[in-house]
């Protein structure tokens, strides 16, 4: 047989194999969809129905890429997701032609002044420099792009001494001192892998003048590679300073505190996006993770609402001081707004015993997490902007502002967003996704499923392999500073020295009418509501 013959037979073959194994993969599909009995819109339209699937399949990917605008998307906007990126690695924050906002929505601004402050007027340390490592991009084109990365030496952006956050000054044989005003969120090992922790804390260390919490996974040596200064949280299931038998452990607890980088120590009683207990699934909770934690390996871990500790505020006090005196650090408390009334009560006997928590950490309703149910994060628990200020007020009308400090968190992951949480009350400002994209996070919200496609969220060692941890912990870093660096930047144009300056008097709310109101009027102090409740 010719050559050509030969040609011929084998493009006849192709031919009929090109028609006969589709037609006998769509039959089968059409068998199959017409036979099952979950899916109406499949048995009425076997092969078709599909395309449905497959579409909703993609969509959330369709239109975080394609369709939403800039400012829609949640929890983020695809605007604030290249803020952070931009700020991260590129240690970036200039845009040009004009601001994306939407001015014509009611919001915050910051009142800029007539006269603002000059570089040199300043108060701020920039002594020290921080070598780090920032990309430069080449070229941009349509199917190329082309950068490099380059060391740099940065200013850090520090508060000088005499501004410095101090928590526990009165109170704790060991302060806490802080010379920037920003830190990472509780953000557990086991929620994260171990390449995403070290990243972080690497990142944190490098910067300097910031502190990583550990979340309420325990204190893993992930959270030490860098050398950060750490707060220890301890959550209702006491990871890392339980018994085996799930009781408070007095002795684990002491060997944690005397750990020099753990420099205080917080109570998890609700976290914005679940006010119950943690939640991880059992293929995250490894052999290392479980000896972390002291639980067992691979059983899912449904942390209990509350603590069995303690069950009032008393109670919870007198633990508190415990603590305290047993570890000789500063020991803080995170909770989340609803009951107006109950927060009172909580804050009124701090004045009555002279007790209490050295710090505060508030949560809004808007905060992240790696895993809540749908209906809790959704509609359990104040939006920080509503928490922060009354909570503030609250501590002011009992007199005892000047003994606790304020953390803010919930969505804070931009200078003016944090300048505002500043002007409301807050001493210092905690961020989680802020920092879990500057490490790889694509936002794929799968982060409770140990299946996230970037080694952020997983334990997955196969996953983890895509975040590079000698590269990432640079964008931690300049993530950091940029947001210094920004604050500074605010805190001149509203003509005041530092960011710790800021005030209310130095917000305005301005309604979808135009019209400006201040911030004091905007918030409900707490005596008000309680005024208009009894009424």
């Amino acid at each position: 047989m010719s050559l050509t013959s030969w040609l011929i037979l084998v493009l006849i073959a192709f031919i009929v194999l090109a028609i006969i194994v589709p037609a006998c993969f769509f039959l089968y599909i059409y068998m199959k969809d017409d036979r099952q009995k979950q899916h109406a819109v499949l048995r009425n339209f076997p092969v078709i129905g599909k395309v449905r699937y497959f579409t909703e399949h993609l969509g959330p990917e369709l239109r975080q890429y394609l369709f939403e605008g800039d400012n829609e998307a949640k929890p983020f906007s695809r605007k604030e997701y290249q803020d952070i990126v931009k700020a991260g690695k590129y240690k970036e924050r200039l845009i040009g032609f004009g601001s994306k906002r939407d001015f014509s929505e009611a919001g915050f601004y910051i009142r800029n002044t007539l006269f603002p402050r000059q570089r040199e007027e300043m108060r701020v340390d920039n002594t020290e420099k921080i070598k780090t490592r920032v990309y430069r991009i080449d070229s941009d084109h349509l199917f190329t792009r082309k950068e490099h990365g380059e060391e740099q030496l940065v200013d850090p952006y520090y508060l000088r001494e005499e501004d410095a956050v101090i928590i526990g000054k009165s109170s704790c044989r060991h302060p806490f001192k802080v010379r920037g005003l920003v830190g990472q969120s509780g953000m557990s090992y086991g929620a994260l892998g171990e390449k995403a922790i070290a990243a972080l804390s690497k990142g944190l260390g490098l910067a300097g003048g910031t502190w990583m919490n550990t979340g309420e996974g325990g204190l893993s040596e992930y959270h030490l590679e860098g050398n950060p200064d750490i707060i220890m949280q301890i959550g209702p299931d006491l990871f890392g300073v339980r018994q085996p038998s799930g009781e408070f452990s007095w002795e684990e607890f002491k060997k944690k505190s005397e750990i020099k980088n753990v420099k205080a120590f917080e109570l998890k009683l609700a976290q914005g996006a679940k006010t119950r207990g943690g939640h991880v699934e059992g293929e995250k909770v490894t052999e290392k993770i479980a000896a972390i934690r002291l639980v067992e390996p691979g059983k899912t871990i449904n942390s209990p609402n509350r603590f069995y500790e303690f069950d009032d505020v008393p109670t919870m006090f007198d633990f508190v001081d415990q603590l305290r005196s047993v570890g000789g650090k500063p020991v803080g408390i995170k909770i989340v707004v609803g009951d107006l009334d109950a927060l009172e009560r909580m804050i009124s006997y701090m004045k009555e015993s002279g007790k209490g928590p050295d710090f505060i950490t508030v949560d809004g309703g808007e905060g992240g997490t790696g895993a809540t149910f749908q209906e809790l994060a959704d509609t359990v628990g104040l939006p920080i902007m509503s928490a922060l200020p009354v909570l503030d007020e609250m501590l002011q009308k009992y007199e005892v502002r000047d003994k606790v400090k304020i953390i803010a968190s919930g969505k804070l992951i931009t200078p003016d967003k944090i300048a505002i949480a500043l002007a409301m009350g807050a001493d210092l400002v905690n961020i989680a996704r802020g920092f879990m994209i500057n490490v790889g996070c694509i936002m794929a919200q799968v982060c409770h499923t140990n299946t996230c496609p970037v080694g952020v969220a997983t334990t997955d060692e196969k996953l983890q392999d895509g975040l590079v941890v000698e590269e990432k912990c640079y964008r931690v870093c300049n993530y950091v500073i940029s947001l210094r660096e920004g604050l500074y930047n605010l805190a001149a144009a509203a003509g005041i020295e530092s960011p710790t300056q800021f005030k209310r008097k130095h917000i305005v709310y301005k309604d979808e009418l135009g019209r400006l109101v201040p911030l004091e009027e905007v918030i409900i102090a707490a005596e008000r509501a309680q005024r208009e409740k009894h009424a």
